[in-house]
């Protein structure tokens, strides 16, 4: 038997919304309903004493002079939890401004999480325009709101739900306190907004080590710290349901109903060593700058050859980098004992590629390569494009030619040009046996966005447990975000460089440092060369905003601060 719901309304005026709510409630319900007032004054407000000995007689309870910015300095209702928050239609009294409203809303969200269980909700219900939302109709400017979702982030909190407030629904309720009289506010036309607590949001602390195998060879290595979020994360495994692997296991089986699919499971290592200048085995669109190159801190089991002929053989230039394509293992399909003509071989991982902070690029990604060797008069790339063109039309997925080279289609969106491609590759095993080797290479992270309507790539790594429970309980429906409207916060940085010292990625990869993932958009606003000393100075603009997480003003701050400390401490730049 579940028990009853804890309710704590707050700034009751005559206390008519708590009578409605008791009486209406179809579940069972312990309610604790509170106003600002002395009991005195409470009684002098219209039928307010007939309503507080209804909610008695309910076995309900009624508290005076309950202060809502400081919930828990109440000694009622210290050490008790709710799991709900009402305060319909606050209001600092008198003809108050905009500024001492949202400070009110502020103080009440902070005072809310002291007695808020930890998947309780907060309503509050606001007067039209007063939110600052895309809710309201018409939406006021940004200024002129009580800018509630960025009110609520303060405290943690994000508005997952909001609805027109219907006063129809409490039968008897009467509004009150509209410039601290007996008068009610516009609720005909009101918004009640619902917030939850929101993860956390943490900057790593630790440089995180990994080892691979290479080999015989077990590398030990520092991981760029701006890619802590995104390894060890397992969204391709068996037991798992993140949509990453859904959208793979979907396409795969509508792949199947035309050619037999073989599913590679080895663990190759996402380390690859070669030289700088050899990153076009990896990918023709593969560059040496846009790889994540990394110091190995301890190598163990030295390789058979090395044993035998020393360190002589290897090329002072060899490096170790993160792997930029699925593509560097295509060899290793080719001459694995399964591999044969006929059948798609699939094989899926991590991919990483250094890239700047956008909305639409990401510095990791799941890429599924697709290799298969069929007979060249099928026309095999034609059969393939036209297959996965029948199943991705409908997510706004088109498919160009490639107007340098005929034997390449590219995969676009709209928002992301290039996820994908279809090739053939050159393989001197099958020149003389009338067979083509055809090979896809798709973004798995980019069709999931498109295909669950994810507004933001980032959502994919949220830690939120809220993400992961959509696609267990609806697996192929478009998720419904539990952080709608979240505020967006906009700073410049500028400092000055040395132009051939400079790398932007570099000053990239300190922002999703500083940041943990926090910013949506970097762009270059402005740009000054000094005409005598020749140095340059930048400026940037970013995007503070965060499809998951509470990120409110004041966190923004903090997090804009550390990002100057540390490009002071990592970049070859003066902060201006």
């Amino acid at each position: 038997m579940c028990s009853p719901r804890e309710v704590l309304l707050v700034g009751e005026g005559n206390f008519s919304f708590s009578v409605a709510l008791i009486e209406s409630s179809i579940d069972e319900l312990n309610v604790t309903s509170t106003c600002l007032q002395s009991e005195e004054k409470a009684y002098r407000l219209d039928n307010a004493r007939e309503n507080i000995q209804r909610i008695r007689d309910c076995g309900s309870t009624v508290l005076f002079q309950v202060d809502c910015t400081c919930l828990n300095e109440h000694e009622a209702l210290q050490n008790h939890l709710f799991d709900c928050i009402i305060f319909n239609f606050p209001h600092f009294g008198r003809k108050s401004g905009v500024k001492k409203n949202r400070n009110l809303l502020a103080k009440f969200f902070l005072s809310c999480v002291q007695v808020l269980k930890g998947e309780g909700e907060v309503h509050v219900a606001l007067c039209n325009g007063q939110g600052g939302t895309p809710a309201d109709s018409p939406m006021r400017e940004w200024h002129n709101s009580w800018q509630v979702v960025a009110m609520a982030a303060e405290a943690g909190l994000v508005l997952s739900e909001v609805h027109p407030f219907d006063p129809m629904k409490y039968q008897g309720y009467k509004c009150t306190g509209y410039r601290s009289q007996d008068k009610g506010f516009h609720v005909e036309s009101g918004l009640n907004h619902i917030f939850t607590r929101s993860y956390p949001y943490t900057t790593p602390a630790l440089t995180l080590k990994m080892e691979a195998a290479l080999g015989k060879d077990s590398i030990l290595f520092e991981l760029p710290e701006e890619l802590s979020e995104y390894v060890n994360r397992s969204f391709l495994d068996s037991e798992s349901y993140h949509p990453v692997k859904l959208v793979q296991e979907q396409l795969l089986r509508e792949l199947k109903s035309s050619w037999p699919v073989y599913t590679l499971t080895q663990n190759f290592p996402e380390l690859v060593c070669c030289t700088p200048d050899q990153p076009h085995t990896f990918g023709p669109d593969v560059a040496a700058s846009d790889m994540y190159w990394v110091r190995p801190i301890e190598t163990h089991g030295p390789r058979e050859e090395d044993e035998m002929m020393g360190d002589d053989h290897l090329s002072s230039n060899t490096k170790y980098a993160l792997q930029p394509s699925m593509l560097m293992h295509l060899s290793e399909i080719i001459q694995h004992k399964d591999f044969s003509p006929g059948t798609l071989h699939a094989l899926s991982g991590l991919v990483f590629r250094r890239a700047p902070v956008s909305s639409s690029t990401s510095p990791v990604h799941h890429q599924l390569l697709l290799v298969g060797a069929f007979p060249s008069d099928s026309e095999p790339l034609k059969c393939l494009q036209g297959c996965l063109e029948t199943l991705l039309s409908p997510y706004g997925v088109s498919f160009v030619g490639d107007q340098e080279d005929n034997k390449k289609v590219w995969m676009n969106s709209e928002k992301h040009p290039k996820f994908g491609r279809l090739v053939y590759v050159s393989a001197p095993e099958y020149e003389f046996q009338g067979v083509r080797l055809s090979v896809v290479t798709i973004n798995l992270d980019y069709l999931a966005t498109l295909v669950f309507n994810l507004f933001d790539w980032r959502l994919l790594w949220s830690p939120d447990p809220r993400f992961l429970h959509h696609f267990s309980s609806k697996p192929l429906e478009p998720f419904c975000t539990f952080s709608l409207y979240p505020p967006s916060y906009s700073h410049d940085i500028s400092f000055w460089m040395e132009p051939d010292s400079f790398d932007e990625l570099d000053f990239h990869a300190v922002v999703r440092q500083a940041s943990a993932g926090a910013v949506r958009e970097v762009v270059l606003v402005d740009r000054f060369r000094h005409p005598h000393m020749g140095h340059a100075s930048l400026c940037y603009r970013l995007t503070y905003q965060s499809p998951d997480r509470a990120l409110s003003h004041s966190q923004v701050k903090d997090i804009h601060n550390q990002l100057r400390q540390l490009m002071s401490q990592k970049l070859q730049v003066t902060l201006r």
